[in-house]
């Protein structure tokens, strides 16, 4: 289908006199160094294990060595959560796409980076009048009410309440306004942290320029609000024949590059027991619909919203909600389509791994680039442990609780194995179905998932395989 979404021609250009709004305030290299806390960055990074000082921390800590170093991991890495926190961006991304490399993190460090998710540090409201202004024209002549309390903040915008002059609510994304121009300072110092990451660890069996590329290629896809219109469009297509699901429309008339503004409804988390108690609706067909969205996205349609954390799904605070609940997606920055190519093996993976075919699913790794050279050993003999933990049920017909089971596996699998390295959208679409099933356990854990996806799983095997990438 032919894009509708046009961001408007006469608001390119940013006008001279708020030019200093779009400049982060550290755009100046000797000033980046100071005021972006790089040194404390590596600080923080060093002692959380991030780059590694694990023989001299074991060398200088008393006491009970291990607990103590272990101690001062997580200490270091809550910091480490609040620093890139305040400083948003590419920063704050990188602790996000951090959080989900079991491959090259211990969890002492994942853990905590995962707060990065929906816990940043808002920017204050005059800077954010003069993005809009500068985006849209003059907030009184574009809105009739803009609140300037944020309904939430994450790493590279903030959502406000407002209203049109027709009287339509709406949601206005603004996104913080020097993430586009620092992307390539930000991706040096990100280049120069890894390297020293890795000497340090001595990991020569990492892939560093993929690893950087693929967390590049993500972070500039997602400061850009026309695709992000276009991929909710299509999303909010592909789930159009389930009336329980909604996804708001973009306005295209108040949208640009860095100003998205969306239909606003009035909500409910999906984690708030209280608030769906208030709706009379049944943690359980909450998570029936988000069961369905979810299988249908990653298993049928090849296209997900990769980020399903209660800060983005919502039930509906309307008439009729007790009996018909809507859940409604929002934020579709990080999201994610799978090639042709990584869906055919992902489908032979799971082939190999329902009859227990050793040869055939290190043969689908080797294809992917996942074992570095010299590794295949090592690799091998850790796959076989997994194969043979795994229940003897069979991989399709284990509940969705056993899941979680299944995650931890390869992220032992992962963390414990050198030389295995995955690219990141199977990481992002792994990360996307644990946190799925993680959430059906925290909602309604009575309520079995793995039942609400075999059909999509059986129908996504029967699939012919693919001619090639699209």
């Amino acid at each position: 289908m032919q894009s509708t979404f046009r961001p408007p021609a006469s608001n390119t250009a940013i006008a001279p006199s708020l030019q200093s709004q779009f400049r982060h305030p550290n755009h100046r290299w000797r000033f980046a160094a100071r005021r972006c806390g790089i040194a404390q960055i590596l600080q923080l990074g060093l002692c959380a294990g991030l780059i590694g000082l694990d023989r001299v921390l074991a060398a200088t800590v008393g006491g009970n060595r291990p607990t103590r170093i272990e101690s001062w991991r997580r200490r270091s890495a809550r910091r480490l959560v609040r620093t890139l926190g305040a400083l948003k961006g590419a920063y704050a991304k990188a602790g996000q796409f951090a959080a989900v490399r079991h491959d090259l993190l211990p969890e002492a460090v994942t853990v905590p980076l995962s707060e990065l998710r929906d816990r940043v540090p808002p920017l204050p409201f005059p800077r954010v009048r003069a993005i809009v202004e500068a985006e849209l024209g003059p907030l009184e002549s574009v809105f009739a009410d803009f609140s300037p309390d944020p309904l939430g903040a994450a790493s590279i915008a903030q959502v406000h309440r407002a209203k049109l002059p027709s009287g339509t609510v709406v949601a206005v994304k603004i996104q913080y306004p020097w993430l586009e121009g620092s992307v390539r300072a930000d991706m040096f110092i990100a280049r120069l942290l890894l390297r020293a990451w890795k000497a340090l660890k001595r990991r020569s069996d990492i892939n560093l320029d993929q690893v950087l590329s693929e967390f590049e290629s993500g972070f500039r896809s997602e400061l850009d609000f026309v695709r992000e219109a276009e991929v909710a469009r299509e999303i909010r297509d592909n789930l159009a024949s389930d009336e329980r699901i909604a996804v708001p429309r973009v306005l295209a008339s108040h949208s640009t590059r860095r100003v998205l503004t969306m239909e606003y409804f009035p909500t409910v988390r999906v984690d708030d027991a209280a608030g769906l108690e208030r709706l009379r609706v049944e943690p359980a067909a909450v998570l029936a619909s988000i069961g369905r969205a979810y299988a249908k996205q990653v298993f049928i349609d090849g296209l997900f919203h990769a980020d399903p954390h209660p800060g983005n799904l919502f039930v509906i605070d309307e008439p009729g909600a007790d009996t018909h609940p809507r859940l409604l997606f929002v934020d579709f920055g990080l999201s994610r389509r799978l090639t042709p190519t990584l869906r055919d093996e992902m489908r032979q993976a799971i082939y190999a791994l329902v009859q227990r075919d050793l040869d055939g699913f290190l043969e689908g790794m080797q294809r992917l680039d996942m074992i570095a050279p010299g590794a295949e050993p090592a690799v091998r003999a850790a796959v076989a442990q997994m194969f043979d933990r795994i229940s003897d049920s069979g991989a399709l017909q284990v509940a969705g609780s056993q899941v979680l089971g299944l995650k931890d596996e390869a992220k032992t699998l992962l963390q414990q194995t050198e030389g295995l390295q995955l690219p990141n959208d199977l990481l992002l679409y792994a990360k996307t179905l644990s946190y799925v099933f993680a959430l059906g356990e925290q909602i309604a854990p009575d309520q079995d998932l793995m039942k609400l996806f075999l059909p999509y799983v059986l129908k996504y095997l029967a699939e012919k395989p693919s001619t090639g990438d699209r």
